[in-house]
């Protein structure tokens, strides 16, 4: 698969190194460590920190936990194997300063960061449904585990990259939730992946406020809610992805609801701006939602993506709304990073579309060829 920075995609870094000028004076010759880097978050943080750089010379380097680099090098050989990002071979539900030096074949007092960006999380919906204790040992457990990973090392900041599900179900009428939104969901209701999720990663904050508050770890929790764009997954949860791999395949987008759901989806460039930002200039302690404030349902992001990609074919959709039932809400309030850090969405929904797809066509141009 072609990396983004050396693909169609290339204005998307561009556009990322213009709105994070401020930022990367802020993290010169710092030393990251980062979990989950192989993941979409993880992707865009590789490529837009290997384009700054080379383009604007800060000097960061990178360790990456993954329980498998050859995989990911296969995947994507040109992050895998740039100038500056190193692998350590383990996983997030069991590493230690100890196991990480093992893995880079150096001396534990030789292992030193500056920051920890914590992105590990469990991702198969299935299997946090199945066994929702190990889902949350996933999730809490490997935060901890980071935590004290970035006290043993030095580590001063931390962005802990936390979820919109901490909040629980979204009442109908309230049309965005801020960060000081208190509703979570009641534990009978842990019988979705959703409700699962939201507990685990409240959780998980909660140790990143104690480790703030007892050990003085500068810690940045990004509350993240829906996404688009390169590195998104075109085949399984993702509504976004899925749809877009349909109409490049010229299928018709089925909906199995009804298709009233609302959403709303930062794309992806703009995510890599938020994050970069937090790092570097978040207050610690402090915890800001990451996403976009225009909402869509499910049918109007259907039939957006039919319009722009394959209007040819169309869309169905499964089941008849139910007008006594308000439509599902997941949508973020970003006054706060907006106002704090000046942060803003840049990049429309149909451009995201565009953007996406353009990558997606050379993502399966890749795969023929290796074919």
């Amino acid at each position: 698969m072609t990396a983004v920075l050396n693909g169609p995609a290339s204005p998307d870094i561009e556009h990322v190194l213009q709105h994070t000028a401020d930022a990367w004076p802020m993290l010169a010759g710092r030393r990251l460590f980062i979990t989950g880097g192989t993941g979409f978050f993880g992707c865009w943080l590789l490529e837009t920190l290997l384009a700054a750089n080379r383009k604007l010379g800060p000097g960061i380097e990178a360790t990456v936990l993954s329980r498998n680099p050859a995989a990911f090098a296969r995947r994507l050989p040109d992050l895998a194997t740039a100038p500056g990002i190193r692998w350590a071979r383990g996983s997030a539900i069991d590493f230690t300063p100890e196991s990480v030096a093992r893995a880079l074949g150096v001396g534990g007092e030789r292992l030193a960061f500056d920051a920890v960006i914590h992105l590990a999380t469990e991702a198969d919906n299935a299997h946090t449904v199945a066994d929702p204790a190990a889902a949350i040992d996933v999730i809490a457990g490997s935060t901890r585990r980071a935590l004290e990973f970035a006290t043993a090392v030095g580590a001063r900041r931390f962005l802990f990259t936390s979820s919109g599900s901490v909040y629980g179900r979204q009442p109908p009428e309230l049309e965005k939730m801020s960060e000081d939104f208190p509703g979570s969901s009641e534990p009978a209701h842990l019988n979705a992946a959703y409700a699962i999720s939201g507990k685990a990663k409240r959780a998980a904050e909660n140790l990143c406020a104690a480790f703030w508050q007892e050990r003085g770890t500068e810690v940045v929790i990004a509350r993240c809610f829906a996404f688009a764009g390169p590195y998104l997954p075109l085949a399984g949860k993702f509504a976004f992805g899925n749809f877009v791999a349909d109409a490049l395949a010229g299928r018709d987008i089925v909906i199995k609801g009804d298709g009233t759901p609302v959403r709303s989806y930062l794309y992806a460039a703009d995510l890599a701006i938020w994050l970069w930002t937090l790092l570097a200039r978040g207050a610690a302690g402090r915890a800001y939602n990451v996403g976009s404030e225009h909402p869509v349902s499910i049918r109007e992001l259907a039939e957006t993506v039919i319009r722009l990609l394959a209007p040819a074919n169309r869309v169905r959709v499964l089941q008849a709304p139910n007008p006594a039932a308000p439509a599902e809400r997941y949508v973020p309030d970003t006054r706060r990073a907006r106002d704090e850090l000046g942060l803003a969405e840049r990049i429309s929904l149909e451009e995201s579309i565009l953007r996406t797809a353009t990558w997606a066509r050379g993502a399966y141009a890749d795969e023929r060829g290796k074919r």
